[in-house]
């Protein structure tokens, strides 16, 4: 899918869709154009039947003549109808992998959304709107692709039978058809705004739902459970109104178009008798009669559908404005390339605030080279946790941040997903196998990964290895070994710069020693961020942060020993067997 989007263009325009199924669209082209030019041949049969027919009645043929013609049709007839067969498959097909596409590009942009831009948005009531938006879309490029043969193709192979049989009747009776499209194009505001006001309808429909399937018990307790019961029922009743106006505009005038364009017939019986009779502007025989009037009966057929086609693809279009702002380029997370493997962290005067906070941090400055694990420190509420995350950018910092010369805040999120990998304090792991969550939907070898977070051996004594699933949040696992399975996905999903926030919380102090070991074998060429408040492994690291009061102080472990009392407090204190709490 990745190979797929990279040659799809901007995902944020209509041709990317049709260039990222470009052999389905050729396939379509190809059976639309010969289906649809073969429709000709219903018409021309049935006024050569009703020919041959008049033809045995007066003795001029005979029943197997009329017979043979009868099956020659018959097989043609076949013969376009699995064009058609192979037409609405491709078509099918098309708007299917349109809309998977189109959901993986919302998906791939959402889930790197600033945590500031998601706060600021009811993203619930938005994915519903978006993914009804986006079926929306997919059935309009669905209806387009399939009309624009369906009916443009066969309109045209229609008006030429019909110009080549007599020109002058045949744009006298298609007058009534610019009639029809001029309702359509006075419809198509109608249509817009039906099909918008059905849309916020369904959303705030869902919103009621929501807040009363989240808060009925809060509403139960303070008795203003029958006045939510009464605002839901109002909302329930609007969208029913809405949806009903919406395909009201949209499906009945579909029978007005008809009788309008079906008007020519009138002119057709009239002057195409007497074009039978010799005294119009052509000389016909029965067969040309019956054929022209068939063949005009379809081409008014299809004159009504193009005209609701207009109100498909308008409707269609309403939906696609409001997702295309959220489609955008594609992001993808690419693995660095082995030549940027190496590169240094500088962190200068960095500062840091919550909105509508006071600063967390205030003056951090650190810098360290690949291959090295720095640990970061401090007292309780010191902004450990908060330092390792300003490196996701998910909220503006102030100061710099640069790994190899290049400042986070302003690489793309693609870049910087590719540049940093990022180990929460709280093991996040989705209700699937092991291997997955490790692997994360890229296929891949997870042993190496497994023994450097001291997990293989267990994974191994399992029954079903790395199949085996962890249950929601990982409950089939025990506290430590969800904290290990988390490690080894960030030592899978490898990046240059990986901040790790105390992943040795919850593993004894003798695995805790091997799982060192194995990230500093591991992150040769890499720079590690280790947060934690257990320092007895802190006089192995290269660097020791320390933050207090908002800023910091990098050195070695003997060197903040010296300079910083409260950090040789807190280490002492654990090496003697202190409260650890008290870090």
């Amino acid at each position: 899918m990745k190979q797929a989007a990279l040659k799809m263009g901007p995902p944020d325009r209509i041709a990317s869709y049709f260039r990222l199924q470009a052999p389905t669209v050729a396939l379509i082209t190809c059976t639309g154009v010969l289906y649809n030019v073969g429709m000709t041949a219903g018409p021309y049969f049935e006024g050569q039947l009703a020919q041959r027919l008049l033809d045995v009645m007066q003795g001029a043929c005979t029943w197997a003549d009329m017979a043979r013609l009868a099956a020659l049709y018959v097989a043609v007839i076949g013969l376009v109808q699995g064009l058609r067969c192979i037409k609405r498959f491709g078509v099918r097909h098309f708007a299917n992998h349109t809309a998977r596409a189109m959901r993986r590009v919302l998906y791939n942009n959402l889930v790197r959304e600033g945590k500031a831009a998601m706060e600021q948005e009811d993203m619930g009531a938005w994915m519903t709107k978006a993914l009804a938006d986006v079926d929306a879309c997919a059935e309009g490029m669905r209806k387009f692709t399939t009309e624009l043969f369906d009916t443009g193709v066969v309109m045209l192979a229609y008006l030429a039978m019909l110009l080549w049989y007599d020109w002058r009747l045949t744009l006298l009776a298609c007058l009534f058809t610019p009639a029809a499209y001029a309702i359509a194009g006075w419809l198509k505001g109608r249509v817009t705004q039906s099909s918008g006001a059905y849309k916020r309808s369904g959303e705030q429909l869902n919103r009621a739902t929501l807040d009363r399937v989240s808060n009925g018990l809060l509403y139960r307790v303070y008795g203003r459970e029958e006045g939510r019961d009464q605002a839901y029922e109002q909302r329930l009743q609007d969208y029913e109104k809405k949806a009903v106006a919406a395909n009201l505009w949209e499906n009945t005038m579909e029978p007005l178009y008809h009788i309008i364009v079906m008007s020519g017939v009138v002119l057709i019986l009239y002057w195409g008798g007497r074009n039978v009779t010799g005294q119009g502007w052509s000389q016909w025989d029965l067969a040309a009669f019956t054929t022209f009037l068939a063949c005009f009966a379809k081409l008014a057929a299809k004159s009504s559908k193009a005209a609701r086609l207009f109100n498909a693809v308008q409707k269609a279009q309403v939906s696609w404005q409001r997702i295309r702002p959220r489609l955008g380029a594609v992001v993808h997370n690419p693995p660095p390339p082995a030549e940027e493997a190496g590169r240094e962290l500088v962190v200068d005067h960095l500062s840091f605030a919550y909105p509508g906070g006071s600063p967390v941090l205030r003056d951090v400055s650190f810098r360290a080279k690949p291959g090295q694990i720095v640990g970061i420190t401090g007292p309780v509420a010191a902004g450990k946790s908060t330092l390792g995350k300003a490196f996701l950018c998910e909220r503006p910092y102030g100061g710099s941040i640069r790994l190899g010369g290049r400042e986070l805040a302003e690489m793309t999120p693609g870049q910087r997903c590719a540049s940093v990998g990022y180990l929460g304090h709280r093991p996040e792991l989705m209700s699937d196998t092991i291997g997955e969550n490790i692997r994360l939907g890229q296929p891949g070898d997870i042993g190496p990964s497994l023994a450097a977070a001291q997990l293989d051996r267990e994974v191994a004594a399992m029954p079903l290895g790395e199949e085996t699933p962890v249950g929601s949040q990982g409950v089939r696992l025990s506290g430590g070994q969800q904290a290990r399975l988390a490690l080894a996905r960030t030592l899978y999903q490898s990046r240059p710069l990986v901040v790790l926030d105390d992943p040795f919380s919850a593993v004894d102090r003798q695995t805790e020693g091997k799982m060192l070991a194995a990230l500093r074998q591991w992150g040769q060429g890499r720079v590690i961020l280790l947060i934690s408040h257990r320092l007895d492994r802190f006089p192995q690291l290269d660097q020791v942060v320390w933050l207090a009061d908002g800023a910091s102080d990098a050195g070695t472990h003997a060197e903040l020993m010296e300079r910083q009392p409260l950090y040789r407090q807190l280490f002492l204190q654990q090496q003697q067997g202190g409260d650890l709490d008290e870090a």
